[in-house]
């Protein structure tokens, strides 16, 4: 047409002519440097030196919609590394070059050199604008060597280079030879998870997920310069979503690294060295990868429900428990004189022979009978408030909760009876003692704050260096169920704690009925409440539901990065609740001889910094461990010579800095010379097989020195607590008391929800004290809902085991409202 632009030529038409002009040249220059005419399929033998190269083109035509992806494969017989054969591939868009040998180096500077390489191109996807298309890849084959350097050179299309959905695709890689293969989103696909297995451990492997960029980073020395990677051996999985790619396709990339260290393995001791070394060529690696959908959104939605609406029926059932209370109680109050109700709330008749004219001004606990072991009534100098006020007083610290003089005396005598009660122990003012306990409660809540922010900003900081860098080794997941939410990779690790928050939460709505209960009561001058019952002090039970709900916050901060350096953070309040249950279980018989908030926290404050320290050196320093079980047996020991004396023996004058040796004496003179029946035989029941207990753990870790000095520290906690609640439900029975049916219907629950909890606990999905990559050799499906694992049913159970444990400490004694304080046996 005249004016027009002249008409393009067909892609047939051009494809000849670059094949004419190829063989042309290569017909008038020889093997100077002018490109021969290359053919896909065929071995091209020849030799190259530092005045003779070699230059081949391949011409090929691409299909509109149809990526065509390009292999090369080159050998030399050469091992000369001052002259390697160099190989450089020029393609449109882009230049790829190595050398033969192929040199990896490994750690501490070893090498490898590889005589065989492989390698696919990057390849080009025509687009739909411009319809099928011709591509031309050079190839130039030089050395610098004085003499003729043999090669070979093989080059072909991939068929299979695009892996399909659920359906799996088997191939060999080598570090020589990488592999890497395309994947495109469907289109009802947001997010896929690529499942990597394979039947031999060794050798190591990487899996890469890349964008559609050039050049793809295929090596062991870049693999982990461009997306997403984590180290192999026998499995490995990647959630890779839709919205990560704009192009909505992407690259899986496999490299094939030239030692086993990264994945656990080891070097032979026989070639340690810079040398090149050749035992490890044969370095291949049979795959099978496999692409499947991920969950969609709704399957989020269903878990979340789930979660919620499972622990929020704890809260319907306590509701109707509370109602039933509640309508016994109405019903007993209007049963004849006389009767009692002894459902544990505080609320009680004051119609009984003995009348609620207790005098104001008495001690908490006190009974006004002269035949009782408690019977003489002491009285302050000073009378107080009445015992129902809880109005805070500048007079009212600390170093005023003994207000009555004489019973600094009496503690002597009263405290090395061999019979005690609880009127024994329980004459201090009961408004100073609830105090004291009460600084339990604001105690923990700052330690929480100031725990807890350091520890969300870095585990927000290690999500935030996972996804930058992209390295998956950093963070143990279980990676076959681990599905991500905005920056979080794991969200349903994280979901499963929020019932350790739901049920604290509820423990503490359920403390602080029974405080108010109790409180309207005291207003009352019930006599019941002053006089019977175990004394109540509330603040050991709310410092448990912020240590429960605190649990759940830093457990789910571990879990957004899992790893060695922060799974103390998962551990710290479960010291604390673990310490805080041992805790209330004395108080509950020992009201005014239980350990200070201070002194308590400060001993857990030992504790975290031991376990920070085992963190650090526990793993091979056998100092360490000497020093920490030296520590271990001599708190035992104290901590039992305090309790057996009932807290006389104080550690603070040059007088009495002789406890061990007093305590030595004693066991000299009882059990050895005299022989005879110690003064507190229960009390020594218990602390000889306490000590035996903490003595066993304490020669265990100086033996095996477990990695897991965080669990390990945990064990003693939840040994020493299992024993000690043991021993008191024993001497309870004993002691002809009964349990009622909520706490036998809780210690019941507790024991089945505990002992599922710990099945699903020791299934293993994962593990810090391996590599990353045999950690995940422990990867599982998710088993509940398509997104929970086992762990997050540990969590779970975990939750709710803990919940009915506290319900039990709350309810035990609740058999006791209705009997007489120095009618309630110490123990």
């Amino acid at each position: 047409m005249a004016g027009g632009a002249a008409p393009a030529p067909a892609p047939g038409a051009l494809l000849c002519v670059l094949l004419w002009a190829a063989a042309a040249a290569a017909a008038g220059g020889g093997p100077g440097g002018s490109p021969a005419p290359g053919a896909f399929g065929r071995v091209y033998r020849g030799a190259v030196n530092i005045s003779a190269e070699r230059v081949y083109a391949f011409a090929y035509s691409s299909e509109s919609g149809q990526v065509d992806a390009v292999r090369v494969y080159v050998n030399s017989s050469s091992e000369n590394l001052q002259y390697p054969v160099l190989f450089v591939v020029r393609q449109q868009k882009g230049v790829l070059s190595w050398q033969v040998p192929l040199i990896f180096r490994g750690l501490y500077q070893r090498t490898y050199n590889y005589q065989e390489v492989s390698r696919t191109l990057c390849p080009s996807e025509p687009t739909p604008e411009t319809g099928p298309s011709d591509q031309i890849i050079f190839v130039d084959v030089s050395s610098m060597a004085p003499f003729n350097v043999a090669y070979e050179l093989l080059v072909t299309r991939l068929e299979n280079f695009q892996l399909e959905t659920n359906k799996a695709f088997n191939f060999t890689a080598s570090p020589s030879q990488p592999q890497y293969f395309l994947y495109k989103f469907p289109q009802d696909v947001d997010s896929v998870i690529i499942k990597v297995v394979s039947d031999a451990v060794y050798p190591c492997s990487v899996v890469s997920v890349q964008d559609i960029v050039c050049p793809v980073y295929d090596l062991d020395h870049n693999v982990e310069f461009n997306g997403v990677y984590q180290s192999m051996t026998k499995q490995a999985a990647i959630t890779v979503q839709r919205k990560d790619f704009p192009g909505e396709q992407f690259f899986v990339v496999f490299v094939i690294k030239p030692e086993d260290y990264t994945c656990g393995g080891s070097v032979p001791s026989s070639i340690h060295g810079n040398v090149n070394r050749t035992w490890n060529l044969q370095r291949t690696k049979n795959l099978q990868v496999t692409i499947v959908p991920s969950i969609k959104k709704s399957v989020y939605v269903q878990a979340m429900f789930f979660s919620f609406l499972s622990f929020l029926s704890f809260y319907l059932g306590s509701v109707v428990v509370a109602f039933v209370h509640y309508i016994s109680t109405d019903m007993k109050l209007t049963v004849p004189f006389g009767s009692v109700s002894i459902a544990g709330s505080g609320i009680m008749t004051s119609s009984h022979p003995i009348t609620a004219s207790t005098p104001e001004g008495s001690s908490y606990g006190a009974i006004d009978e002269s035949g009782s072991s408690g019977g003489h009534q002491l009285s302050s100098p000073e009378r107080g408030p009445p015992a129902g006020s809880d109005t805070d007083s500048s007079v009212e610290e600390e170093s005023d909760f003994d207000t009555m003089p004489e019973i600094e005396s009496d503690k002597n005598v009263i405290r090395t009876k061999v019979f005690l009660y609880l009127s024994d122990l329980s004459r201090k003012d009961r408004r100073i003692v609830s105090k004291k306990y009460k600084i339990y409660f604001w105690n923990i809540i700052t330690i929480a704050v100031f725990y807890a922010l350091p520890v969300i900003q870095l585990v927000i900081t290690y999500q935030t260096v996972v996804n930058v860098t992209g390295n998956q080794d950093i963070c143990y997941y279980n990676f076959m169920c681990a599905h991500p939410l905005g920056v979080l990779s794991a969200f349903n690790n994280i979901l499963s704690n929020v019932g350790h928050m739901l049920l604290g939460f509820l423990f503490l709505l359920i403390v602080l009925r029974r405080d108010i209960l109790h409180r309207r009561a005291m207003e009352m001058k019930d006599v019941y409440t002053l006089d019977y019952g175990i004394p109540k002090h509330f603040g050991l039970f709310y410092a448990m539901g912020i240590a429960l709900m605190m649990e759940g916050v830093l457990s789910a901060c571990y879990h957004v990065c899992p790893n060695y350096s922060n799974f103390q953070f998962d551990t710290s309040f479960m010291y604390m609740i673990a310490g805080l249950c041992m805790l209330k279980l004395y108080q509950t018989r020992h009201p005014d001889i239980n350990a200070s908030a201070y002194s308590a926290y400060a001993s857990f404050a030992v504790v975290i910094c031991l376990a920070v320290l085992g963190v650090v050196f526990g793993k091979n320093d056998m100092w360490f461990w000497v020093i920490f079980s030296m520590i271990h047996v001599l708190a035992s020991l104290a901590l039992s010579t305090q309790i057996y004396y009932m807290g006389r023996f104080k550690i603070g004058k040059c007088s009495d800095l002789g406890i061990f040796r007093r305590a030595v004496m004693v066991l000299y003179t009882d059990c050895i010379q005299q022989c005879s029946r110690p003064m507190y035989m229960d009390r020594m029941v218990l602390l000889i097989v306490g000590n035996l207990v903490n003595w066993s753990f304490a020669i265990f870790g100086l033996v095996y020195r477990p990695r897991d000095f965080a669990s390990y520290i945990l064990g003693i906690f939840i040994c020493n607590l299992l024993l000690y609640l043991a021993f008191y439900i024993i001497m309870k029975l004993r002691s002809s008391e009964k349990l009622l049916p909520i706490p036998l219907f809780c210690i019941v629950a507790t024991a089945v929800v505990w002992a599922a909890a710990l099945y699903f606990f020791f299934q293993t999905l994962s593990s810090w004290e391996e590599t990353p990559a045999e950690s995940r050799e422990k990867n599982r499906q998710c088993i509940l809902l398509g997104f929970f694992d086992d762990h997050d049913i540990w969590h779970f159970l975990s939750a709710a085991a803990l919940f009915f444990s506290f319900l039990v400490l709350l309810t035990l004694d609740d058999d006791l409202d209705a009997v007489r304080r120095d009618k309630i046996p110490v123990f």
